[in-house]
């Protein structure tokens, strides 16, 4: 019995050490400022899988990006697989030479965010539409530029405190 529980502590232990933090990406190179890198027109290729590896959804998703005065616009167009279609409209504002705050329709307060090097962590709640009802989860997102000018986006996905599953995103920017 004490080998179970000596057991369960070290295994609670472990869990709340490490994980990324932004400030581990600072000085890494290609820099990522997300105003300049979503001004204009950029195309994305996703999936979604469940928290067993499986792939639930695929997807793209076409992103306008520009200044609408003190706000950055991303004006998100979702088409899934299956036919779907979905639009999420995120208004952003800098906060701080490295933080924003964004807002959209279905989220659920303020999504907080933080850019470092080539990194860029954003979280927030999401009101996820899930069958015929909506589930509040929270996203735990990161964004990695790479040196060709794509951008790689893994989302962690979690209900109640327990990851749910993971949204991949590979984004590139349209040519123009």
């Amino acid at each position: 019995m004490k080998r179970l529980i000596a057991g369960l502590l070290l295994a609670l232990s472990l869990t709340g050490c490490g994980g990324m933090k932004i400030d581990d990406f600072a000085g890494k190179q290609p820099a990522l400022k997300i105003e300049e890198y979503f001004a204009g027109q950029t195309r994305a290729w996703g999936i979604f899988e469940d928290r067993f590896g499986t792939l639930r959804r695929e997807f793209t998703v076409d992103i306008a990006g520009a200044w609408k005065g003190e706000e950055f616009e991303l004006d998100e167009r979702f088409v899934y697989a299956d036919g779907e279609t979905d639009r999420r409209v995120w208004r952003l504002k800098r906060t701080g030479p490295d933080s924003w705050e964004g807002r959209t329709e279905d989220a659920d307060g303020a999504a907080l965010g933080r850019e470092a090097g080539n990194a860029f962590n954003f979280g927030y709640y999401l009101n996820m539409k899930v069958g015929d009802g909506r589930w509040r989860v929270r996203f735990d997102d990161w964004m990695f530029l790479q040196p060709d000018g794509v951008l790689i986006n893994r989302a962690y996905v979690y209900r109640w405190g327990i990851q749910i599953g993971s949204v991949t995103i590979v984004f590139k920017r349209s040519a123009g």
